[in-house]
């Protein structure tokens, strides 16, 4: 699928993606994925349904959705490079993402965030309401090399 607005293009097309720009940012810039290995990045990105914004030619953001396609996706990843950020985009990316006709029938949406909270609560998402309920199994150390035994 493709969107224009402006100049900008935001496509499902991987084949369009700029994997060089999406692998730098995500393994060194982002604070959620340093260090990640090109192979689990590329592994994440056939087993998702990426979407990627450019500026003409170039790529500028991306973000991924993990969804069964019937009831929760995970939103992932979202990003918009530094220099072409405060032009509206992240929030014009998250309308596209979300009226995507695959993720129509979701009941769950999911995302964590460190920084944009203000972003997403104007879609609607809001901070777990019984977090109690809702449990993880974290390995920050994965991407280091340092996975914790289990």
């Amino acid at each position: 699928m493709d969107w224009q607005k402006e100049n900008y293009r935001l496509t499902t097309d991987t084949a369009r993606f700029d994997m060089e720009v999406l692998f730098r940012f995500i393994s060194e810039e982002s604070y959620w994925a340093r260090g990640m290995a090109r192979e689990t990045f590329e592994r994440a990105v056939r087993h998702s349904v990426c979407f990627g914004l450019f500026d003409g030619d170039r790529q500028i953001g991306f973000g991924r959705v993990v969804s069964d396609f019937a009831s929760v996706a995970y939103l992932k990843d979202v990003f918009i490079l530094e220099d072409c950020r405060g032009r509206g985009l992240s929030k014009w990316m998250m309308e596209c993402i979300l009226s995507h006709p695959d993720l129509q029938v979701i009941r769950r949406w999911l995302l964590v965030t460190a920084d944009a909270q203000e972003l997403y609560k104007k879609f609607g998402f809001t901070p777990l309401k019984v977090p109690e309920k809702f449990m993880e199994l974290h390995n920050p150390q994965v991407y280091t090399g340092h996975e914790n035994k289990r």
